[in-house]
């Protein structure tokens, strides 16, 4: 098992704001050149596209999927510049996808900025993000790898599939933990492991090779997501550039709600499914909700579940020859655990 104390004692780690970008010195001067190739995407001859462009491309996150491209990479002998590029195309596609989200979330902001459909409305998001989806597929023919091509022309399928399966359960209270499991396996979890097999192939990986790595992703997307619906619930409001309980608010029945809900003697069930019928909960009663998930042991059981995704991402990485990546690509889950936005 990683420990929080490993993570800290870790070279690769930047204390509290740790951030995935600073894991390796190697890595972070190519994330340098994604973030000026993604600049020099956002440019176009239609001045609305080339706005909305620079405004969602700019440099806000961690930069997580593309640091996985190359970080991967790193435990084979592959060509930097075609990782660059490739690892670009994954923060295209993602970005694609995070304002399709936005608009069918009807989320207000980004990580504590406006929303594109705040700022320039519903029609305006969906073509963008039409085109982003778009673009990233056109450009994964220029790396002449039929391989990657079907792998980022599945993952976009498959997220847009996890959103619809998403929008099918919208305030189910009677959604089971597989049918949750199975929306972010699709959401979040496939460009993940995406993510981790197209550095596979970049470096020759062997079959095997590249199947354990893909593992390694989708485990770690679902332990990602895991945390981030948990964190909704238990997380800060200034620290995550949100209000708690908003996915509540789109109707979003995450794990914690799942569990508690699954009534087994719990004595607060009751009262949660009462609360979860409505989308206007005072302040005091979000206050008793979280309580009430915490002392049912909800979200000990949702703590432990993405720690449990965690340990076995890890194990995936055994087979590998020691090195910064792998160091790196080890620390990984434990940062996502340790996360608080």
């Amino acid at each position: 098992m990683i420990t929080a104390d490993a993570l800290r004692a870790s070279p690769l780690s930047d204390g509290p704001d740790f951030q995935l970008a600073g894991l390796s010195r190697t890595v972070q001067s190519d994330l340098e050149r994604v973030e000026e190739q993604l600049d020099a995407w956002s440019r176009s001859a239609n001045p609305l596209t080339a706005e909305v462009s620079r405004y969602v491309l700019r440099k806000r996150g961690k930069r997580l999927r593309p640091s996985l491209v190359l970080l991967v990479s790193r435990l084979f002998e592959a060509d930097r510049n075609e990782a660059v590029f490739l690892a670009s195309i994954v923060e295209l596609l993602h970005t694609a996808s995070l304002i399709h989200d936005d608009i069918v979330d009807n989320a207000d902001t980004r990580r504590g900025v406006d929303s594109v459909h705040t700022r320039w409305g519903a029609n305006v998001t969906v073509l963008l993000g039409d085109y982003l989806y778009i673009k990233s597929i056109g450009l994964s023919l220029d790396s002449l790898r039929g391989q990657v091509i079907r792998i980022l022309a599945d993952v976009s399928a498959r997220m847009i599939e996890g959103e619809l399966g998403e929008c099918a359960v919208s305030g189910d209270l009677e959604i089971s933990e597989g049918q949750y499991i199975e929306i972010l396996e699709n959401k979040t979890a496939a460009l993940f492991s995406a993510c981790c097999r197209i550095g596979a192939l970049l470096g020759g990986a062997a079959p095997d090779e590249e199947k354990d790595l893909g593992e390694y992703g989708r485990l770690i997307g679902l332990c990602f997501q895991i945390i981030d619906d948990l964190l909704d619930i238990v997380g800060d409001e200034a620290a995550m550039g949100k209000p708690v309980f908003s996915d509540l608010g789109e109707g979003r029945i995450t794990l914690p709600l799942i569990r508690a809900l699954n009534g087994n003697g719990r004595r607060h069930s009751h009262r949660i499914a009462g609360l979860l019928q409505r989308k206007d909960l005072s302040r005091d009663e979000r206050a008793w909700l979280r309580e009430a998930l915490s002392s049912d042991g909800a979200i000990a059981y949702t703590q432990a579940k993405a720690q449990e995704y965690a340990d076995r991402a890890v194990s995936f990485l055994e087979r590998f020859p020691k090195s910064d990546a792998r160091d790196a690509l080890t620390l990984v889950p434990q940062f996502f655990l340790s996360r608080d936005r």
